[in-house]
């Protein structure tokens, strides 16, 4: 366990605290900048959703499995949070194939014949916490990756769009949620916004005051950080990496919709293993217009406020109707400082 922790606080707090080392650990990791700025080449981008669509339906089976359990269920909500068949529909488009038939591309016919161990073991993880006596563990990978999708993963929605050219919205399915309560469209930030209270709410609710719980959850979080490290890790490098914000730091893919049915059987399960085994989103004043340096006081700023964990967002973000555009501007001023071109 990272530090000292106080165990009286709510289990939330205790995992936003708590996981300060395991951020620490990810901020570095190579393979998440890869992702973050939109570099990873489009084939390394499908092959590294494909390894997502293992882990979230490892996760979200073992989550059904134990929808009843008492820690599991205030925030058991599949209609709302379920990944594994955006994932599948995004691999699909990305590849330009009928969607049941993604599984015998390839590709990721290449990606099952040889998974990277960190797949294999973080797969594994999942589902022997879904197998033992206490389940209560896989309350902590729902959240390192639903709040990062909620919160980092927002930033990387846009940068994957302008990457890959996908203006017409479709391939990003991943990133997109509807609101608490229904309704067919996307959810604002501010819907998001909710939605994380809502599940920081939940987590509170299941875990309760017992200490012995929140030290277990809080270790089982970590474990999720350093599996999803090692994930990055094993991402190939892009043939043109950018060579203008290599030491610049910016938010992760990890955080850390209206009520469907779960994503139904048909869209496969993984084979990997057999059955039986985001600090707040606050960049500091942007320059002056017309400013053509960098300070280090800018720098510093932008990587305190930038840093990748779950709990970039987490503890709140941009809300409101209003929190794309800030989002956007934002966007702009990064690509001012790490000498792009906005698009």
């Amino acid at each position: 366990m990272s530090g000292v922790v106080d165990l009286s606080l709510p289990v939330a707090d205790i995992l936003r605290k708590g996981t300060a080392a395991a951020h620490e650990r990810a901020e570095h990791s190579q393979g998440a900048k890869w992702l973050a700025r939109g570099e990873l080449d489009k084939e390394e981008y499908v092959r590294f959703l494909m390894m997502l669509w293992h882990i979230y339906d490892a996760f979200e089976r073992a989550l059904e499995q134990h929808a009843t359990h008492p820690v599991l269920a205030p925030t058991h909500n599949p209609g709302l949070f379920a990944r594994s068949a955006n994932l599948a529909a995004d691999i699909s488009y990305l590849l330009d194939v009928p969607e049941p038939s993604w599984q015998a591309h390839p590709l990721h016919a290449t990606l099952t014949a040889s998974p990277p161990a960190a797949l294999t073991q973080y797969v594994s993880r999942i589902r022997d916490l879904a197998a033992g006596p206490d389940p209560s563990r896989l309350l902590a990978h729902a959240y390192v990756r639903y709040l990062g999708d909620l919160s980092g993963g927002q930033f990387i929605r846009r940068r994957i769009v302008k990457a890959y050219a996908l203006d017409d919205g479709a391939g990003v399915s991943f990133y997109e949620f509807r609101p608490l309560g229904g309704g067919a469209s996307t959810g604002t930030m501010g819907d998001l916004k909710k939605i994380k209270e809502w599940y920081r709410d939940g987590m509170n609710a299941g875990v309760g005051d017992n200490q012995e719980l929140k030290a277990t959850i809080l270790d089982e979080a970590e474990r999720a950080f350093d599996y999803n490290t090692a994930l990055f890790d094993v991402l190939n490098p892009p043939l043109n990496p950018s060579t203008s914000s290599s030491d610049v730091e910016i938010d992760s893919p990890l955080h850390s919709p209206t009520e469907t049915t779960p994503p139904p059987h048909g869209h496969g399960h993984s084979p990997l293993v057999k059955e039986d085994p985001k600090v707040v989103y606050e960049a500091s004043e942007p320059p002056e217009e017309g400013e053509s340096y960098v300070s280090m006081s800018s720098v510093l700023a932008l990587v305190a406020a930038l840093s990748i964990t779950h709990f970039v967002l987490v503890t709140g973000g941009f809300t409101g109707e209003r929190g794309y555009g800030k989002l956007d501007y934002l966007q702009h001023w990064l690509d001012s400082l790490l000498g792009r071109n906005a698009a």
